[in-house]
């Protein structure tokens, strides 16, 4: 029963990390709880350790990747409408064109409400790569935790 339990949560890592690239699953809620399911059928204090541990990895990195890029964002001068509108128009946008239409629709609507407020192409071009590499930022720091859970559940399937 462990071994397929094993097998399970590794596979639950797996969507973990993929989610926190691609951003459609909630990669610390996943991992997180594919992490406490291991800790209840394996037992023992090295198991919870390696849980609490990790749990509080994704939890600071839930609350860092709203942080630190919120910061930046708001020092960048992108308006909070434009980034709420090409959020919508993203998740419009996925519908229409599955997958890439999030990043196109969001993008898109980024250049054109910076164009409108900044005028030049330029300076557009620049906010917009802003922000995306902002938004970037974002999904390294949840990859980053991820990572460091997976890697700690390894090193609990060692102890245990």
């Amino acid at each position: 029963m462990i071994g397929i339990v094993n097998v399970l949560v590794g596979i639950a890592m797996l969507v973990g990390i993929i989610g926190a690239i691609v951003q459609v699953v909630p990669s610390g809620a996943v991992i997180g709880v594919a992490l406490i399911v291991w800790a209840i059928v394996e037992g023992g204090t090295a198991a919870w350790t390696v849980t609490g541990i990790a749990l509080l990895v994704l939890i600071g990195a839930s609350v860092l990747k709203y942080l630190v890029p919120g910061k930046r964002l708001m020092e960048s001068g992108t308006a909070n409408s434009t980034l709420l509108l090409a959020l919508l128009v993203g998740v419009v946008g996925w519908f229409v064109v599955p997958v890439l239409g999030l990043a196109l629709g969001a993008i898109g609507t980024v250049y054109l409400m910076e164009r409108r407020r900044l005028g030049a192409h330029a300076a557009a071009l620049g906010a917009t790569a802003g922000v995306m590499k902002t938004l970037g930022l974002a999904i390294l720091i949840e990859l980053v935790a991820a990572l460091v859970a997976t890697s700690l559940w390894i090193v609990g399937l060692v102890l245990v």
